[in-house]
């Protein structure tokens, strides 16, 4: 297994960031990330300093993998996701983004610390969240401009699907020569939505195993668990979103599964789900169980 120790963090998913590790296709990684305040809330009454740091969701990486060329895809299968300091953090001054209009813009200066243990993210002394990490950014360089960490794209970037978790395998869209993987902003646990702009943001260790799918192309990001396939869309308005993430799971059904793609929009009518990234830039993966997929399938 190859490690990659926190190192330089980049706020850019570019072409122009130098590979911090090169690995083959089918090796398992360790990678430490830093958290989306840049390590600057770790304590009660810590604030973000944005003079200071004044972008979020630093990357680590990125990861070159060989062999990998545009048109390919990456399977990056997500072994586990750890919390590298045993605690999470959330600010929810960003909640003014989208929700001051019916809240009030009074919305408090606040941070919250959340130790994580035993399974548990504990927002107060008394109120125990389930343990469910996940990796808000991640992403290939593209191969044409440079995004910044904020928004998502075809290529990735700050999804904040919740799905994008331990077990589950993530499939990404390969533009440029090596792939250039990067990686960050992981979360301890977030709701469909992210409502106040940040989930329980936390520095993380994550462990997954990288393989290369030659000559297979996708058009944006696939997620498959053991139970479901899921394929993820981004922009406003968010009905666009939706329709977009659904049309792109239908042709997958199709292709890989030999499900007519009219049968496929029946079925995902009556029995699809989404699940919400961040609200406010209108992320969202499109779901159905694989036991629908399966028995619909001629």
């Amino acid at each position: 297994m190859k490690e990659l120790p926190l190192g330089k963090l980049y706020y850019e998913i570019s072409r122009h960031n130098p590979p911090a590790l090169s690995i083959r296709p089918g090796e398992t990684v360790r990678i430490e990330t830093e958290d989306t305040f840049n390590g600057l809330i770790r304590k009660e009454g810590d604030r973000r300093d944005l003079a200071k740091k004044p972008q979020g969701n630093p990357q680590s990486g990125p990861i070159w993998v060989e062999g990998a060329e545009k048109g390919d895809t990456l399977a990056v299968h997500i072994e586990k996701i750890e919390a590298r300091i045993g605690q999470a953090a959330n600010d929810m001054t960003w909640a003014r983004r989208g929700l001051a209009e019916f809240l009030g813009h009074d919305i408090p200066v606040n941070t919250r610390i959340a130790p994580v243990r035993d399974g548990k993210v504990w927002w107060s002394p008394n109120v125990a969240l389930p343990y469910r990490p996940m990796i808000g950014t991640i992403g290939c360089a593209p191969d044409f401009g440079s995004p910044t960490t904020s928004p998502a794209g075809d290529y990735g970037g700050n999804m904040d699907i919740k799905e994008v978790t331990d077990g589950n395998t993530v499939y990404l869209p390969v533009y440029v020569e090596g792939a250039l993987l990067h990686l960050g902003d992981a979360h301890a646990a977030q709701g469909d939505g992210e409502l106040c702009g940040t989930a329980l943001e936390m520095p993380a260790t994550v462990t997954m195993t990288i393989d290369l799918l030659k000559a297979q192309t996708i058009p944006r990001p696939r997620i498959r668990s053991r139970d479901e396939i899921m394929t993820v869309a981004t922009g406003r308005p968010m009905e666009r979103s939706v329709a977009q993430a659904y049309s792109d799971l239908i042709l997958w059904m199709e292709e890989e599964f030999g499900v007519p793609r009219w049968d496929g929009l029946s079925l995902c009518t009556m029995v699809g789900e989404i699940s919400v990234g961040y609200h406010f830039i209108g992320t969202v993966a499109a779901k159905i169980k694989l036991e629908y997929v399966h028995a619909a399938a001629r």
